[in-house]
């Protein structure tokens, strides 16, 4: 398995990045990409046009599971698909306003699989303002995936690193 942060680069810069938290602690498991307008990376469009790699959204609504959500591209996931048909995961790394920026002007990011991790537990993130009701920040989305693989020691430990920083 593998997790691809698609970085902002402002985020790199920023104390309150989480996703840096997962690239310290997990491993092998997670990588950064530096998100590019005019210059996709490569890796990610190959992997997206072969379907081998779905796109994280965050929305807490109910218990952690996999959703569907608007618009799905040609390899819809439904209900009854798992996330375990996937091995690499996509999780646009930045502010909530920067990911939509980057999912608007990236069109090959618009062709991916999608999906949404749903869990009852807010958000617990309090180092940035404007966080949207609901929306989780990149080490929870990371926490919750690595859950639903079945990766609870990497998960549990990337939580209290979490708790940590969060403080």
């Amino acid at each position: 398995m593998k997790i691809f942060l698609l970085t902002h680069e402002r985020e790199l810069r920023r104390v309150t990045n989480t996703g840096a938290i997962a690239l310290q602690h997990a491993g092998e498991i997670v990588e950064r990409i530096v998100w590019q307008r005019v210059n996709p990376p490569a890796l990610l469009t190959r992997l997206i046009a072969n379907n081998a790699a779905i796109l994280l959204y965050s929305n807490a609504q109910s218990s952690a599971k996999i959703s569907s959500v608007e618009p799905l591209p040609e390899h819809t996931i439904t209900d009854s698909m798992s996330l375990d048909r996937y091995d690499n995961i996509i999780i646009i790394d930045s502010t909530w306003q920067e990911a939509q920026k980057i999912f608007n002007q990236s069109p090959y990011l618009k062709q991916a699989a999608q999906f949404t991790v749903k869990t009852e537990n807010s958000s617990s993130y309090k180092l940035r303002a404007n966080q949207p009701e609901g929306g989780l920040c990149t080490i929870e989305c990371i926490i919750e995936v690595l859950k639903l693989k079945g990766e609870y020691e990497i998960a549990a430990n990337l939580a209290i690193k979490f708790a940590d920083f969060n403080r």
